[in-house]
């Protein structure tokens, strides 16, 4: 049980990249934890937003091979928030510290939402310069349970645990996608009650996102062909919100395609971050660039990028 945790990939992130915690609110209770790695330089960073169940660490495959590349990366855990407008207001406050004036947004699931609501909060004085949104979603209403999401506070972390693991994949996976799924087993394991009661209400609180406030912003969009938690209806809505959206489309991944198939999402993250070379909004250091090798990349992939 476990491999990823044991593997040398994750030791050697674990003992080379310190994990952060930083307090921006008034309430010290409120700590965001992140890993910031890569060239300090860069001042317009990509930013990894994890899943209810996820922790900053999900995104190590995504941190190493970004960071080797010249990008700079980072990961972020959310405090205990549990309506959208506090977890803008505190990104906000992060972004502020940490001196970023724009940033790149990579969200998985709960933090694509959460990345297109910043986009949103944001839109009259822009902080998102483009989003990646990865098996994500618009509206919460596809959950079907914002008539509990008032009562998440209330239930002990067994019966939260119980209501996350039922999204996680239940049939037949490969080795790498099973190991995957240990591996977010354990963090979830990893968050006491009050987080997983705020994530689980942040998911399913009614609310949705309003794209004309959003509609100037690059995105792509990241999804499997295989079985997630999200519906094939959930996913046309969001082709439908963003019609002139990239598409990176995976054959497999499941759930956490960042880690059971992260070359592909690593190779699709530096596809969309591409197009911002060059300009004061490029997420790498500019004597690291390389398109051409980038080219060579995609193509020793057989990865082709389907723009509609």
């Amino acid at each position: 049980m476990g491999e990823i945790k044991v593997s040398p990939d994750y030791n050697w992130f674990r003992s080379t990249v310190p994990l952060k915690k930083i307090i921006v609110d008034d309430d010290d209770s409120k700590i965001w934890s992140l890993y910031d790695a890569g060239p300090r330089n860069v001042r317009c960073p990509l930013i990894f937003l994890p899943p209810v169940s996820g922790t900053a660490d999900v995104f190590f495959r995504q941190i190493l091979a970004l960071t080797g590349w010249g990008y700079r990366v980072i990961a972020l855990q959310y405090p205990v928030y549990w309506d959208h407008l506090e977890f803008c207001d505190g990104f906000r406050k992060l972004l502020d510290h940490l001196q970023l004036d724009k940033v790149h947004l990579f969200g998985a699931s709960l933090g694509g939402f959460l990345a297109q609501k910043f986009a949103e909060y944001t839109h009259k004085s822009p902080r998102v310069h483009s989003l990646i949104l990865c098996n994500s979603f618009s509206d919460t209403s596809i959950f079907n349970q914002t008539w509990t999401a008032n009562s998440f506070w209330l239930m002990p972390s067994f019966m939260l645990k119980k209501i996350v693991l039922g999204n996680f994949s239940s049939g037949p996976v490969d080795s790498v996608m099973a190991d995957a799924i240990d591996f977010m087993v354990d963090r979830l394991e990893s968050l006491c009650q009050s987080e997983l009661a705020s994530r689980l209400t942040l998911n399913c609180q009614n609310s949705y996102v309003e794209p004309h406030k959003i509609r100037d912003i690059p995105v792509t969009i990241m999804d499997v062909f295989d079985q997630s938690a999200l519906s094939t209806e959930a996913k046309e809505e969001m082709y439908k919100l963003y019609p002139s959206a990239r598409r990176a489309h995976l054959k497999t991944g499941g759930n956490f395609p960042y880690l059971c198939r992260s070359a592909e999402v690593n190779l699709y993250v530096q596809i969309h971050l591409l197009q911002f070379h060059g300009t004061k909004y490029a997420a790498i250091d500019p004597s690291m660039v390389s398109a051409e090798e980038l080219e060579v990349q995609k193509g020793n992939l057989g990865i082709s990028q389907e723009e509609q």
